[in-house]
Parts: C-alpha cells; structure tokens; sequence
C-alpha cells in the first residue's frame, strides 16, 4: 500500500505548491488557453502569492493543504470563507465555503490524491460550522467538473465570465451542502 497522506501546508512547501501549480496549468489547460495566459505568471509570483497564504491567511479559516506520496508532495488544496460576491444571494456568510483550487500534478493523477484532499477540505470545512461549499471552475475544464460531480457536487446555474489578454473564461459555480443526512 502507498504511504500518502493530506496536512497542513508549512512555508517550506511553498516552492512545490507554486511549481504544481504551475506545470498542473500548463498541463491541464494548455488546450483552451494560450500560452501568453498560462506562461504570464512567474514561479517567483506565485511563490510570493502561496507565501502569503500558507504562512499569514486572512482568515483561520483559511487553509492550505499538501497531498503527500512517500517524500512527495504531489498536490494541494486552498480552501476560507465564501467571498461576498460569490456566495449566493441571501447565504449565510459563516455557513457557505469556498474551494479556491484542488490541484494534482498530472503525473500523480489517478492515485486517489484529489480525493483525499477534497474530503480533508470537506471535514474542516464541516468542523468551522460550514453547511454549504461553492467551488469555481472552468466551464471547458471537463476533467474537474467531472471529479466534483463524481462527489455529489451539482451545477446551481450561476457563471461568470473572467477577461484575461482579450480572452474570456467562462467559470460556473458548483455547490455541495456539507449538512450531515
């Protein structure tokens, strides 16, 4: 059996944590968006960016997590509160919660790290008294719309539209009600 593993992420995961992220973008998303796009941010950006998160989030209930195989680190999930401006109209601001990003390296695909790192997300999210979670992702990102639905996951209609060098990324939302049947 595979020794893997989901923690907390520490500053010193932070290089791997941008570097996966990263080439995971420029794996994953390489067929819809342009190069310009997925080469625009610098390992060093997204260092800085990763820093800031793992070692002083805004919130304590905004997190960091590292997927771990033996000595590896091959994936990460950030997950906090819901954004004003992402939540559904009339939320609860301190029941609904937002996954920011579930990524896996490509080459640790398949290995069942998103999952462990999707139920690590929900558990905690649970724990701070979170009913629903909301994600958002790519409409074009086939893959991981089809691993959220895969745990229960559901479209609720709503998408936005992200403008990036002339080029528009529709998102859509999906939500999960966390309340225990």
């Amino acid at each position: 059996m595979a020794d893997v593993s989901v923690r907390p992420a520490r500053a010193d995961d932070v290089p791997e944590i941008a570097r996966i992220q990263l080439e995971t973008w420029r794996t994953a998303y390489a067929r819809w968006l342009p190069e310009p796009v997925l080469t625009a941010v610098s390992a060093e950006q997204a260092g800085q960016l990763w820093r800031a998160a793992v070692t002083a989030p805004p919130t304590p209930r905004h997190r960091v997590l590292v997927a771990q195989e033996k000595d590896w680190r091959v994936g990460f999930a950030a997950f906090g509160p819901a954004a004003e401006e992402d939540r559904p109209d009339g939320a609860d601001p301190a029941g609904t919660g937002q996954v920011q990003t579930i990524l896996v390296e490509p080459r640790w695909g398949r290995r069942g790290h998103g999952s462990r790192l999707l139920a690590a997300v929900v558990d905690l999210m649970r724990a701070d008294g979170v009913r629903t979670a909301l994600a958002w992702l790519p409409d074009q990102d086939t893959a991981s719309l089809a691993f959220y639905g895969s745990a229960g996951w559901e479209r609720d209609g709503y998408a936005r539209t992200l403008e990036t060098d002339g080029l528009a990324i529709t998102e859509v939302r999906l939500h999960v009600s966390l309340e225990e049947p």
